[in-house]
């Protein structure tokens, strides 16, 4: 299984929370991360993100068939997050646009087991690949402003 872990891009800060839009920056790194995501996505591949606005423009700049689940939402935890992407054990490769700290705790738990406080930059992504339960590997991480 593949697992693809996308930070949305830059927001602008405000309340409500979930409203936050992106700036014209934070469109610019999903628009340079969601070319490079379709030249190395496989077809079939699952979108997952964020119901919070920011989350939702940054997998629209992907495709426009994604699901915004609150699973993966700004009070998602990482246990949460791996699990409705079905890692390990999924036979697609599943996009999730999510938020920090949550990606980065996810992403520590699905490489080494247990949660840690990870950081991920605004736009990045995290690309892992579960060759069995009891393998994984990093196959890229990348953030938009190198694109």
């Amino acid at each position: 299984m593949d697992l693809i872990l996308w930070r949305h891009a830059d927001a602008e800060s405000g309340v409500p929370d979930e409203d936050r839009k992106l700036t014209t920056k934070g469109e610019k790194q999903a628009e340079r991360m969601a070319a490079w995501l379709k030249e190395n996505l496989p077809k079939d591949a699952v979108v997952l993100a964020s119901p919070a606005r920011r989350a939702r423009d940054t997998a629209g700049a992907l495709t426009k068939k994604f699901d915004a689940i609150r699973e993966v939402g700004t009070s998602a935890n990482a246990q949460a997050v791996l699990k409705a992407a079905g890692w390990p054990r999924g036979e697609r490769t599943v996009v999730v646009v999510g938020h920090q700290p949550v990606l980065g705790q996810a992403a520590a738990l699905a490489l080494t087991g247990k949660t840690a406080d990870w950081s991920i930059k605004k736009g990045a992504v995290w690309w892992l690949v579960a060759r069995s339960p009891n393998e994984v590997v990093v196959r890229a991480v990348i953030a938009p402003d190198i694109l």
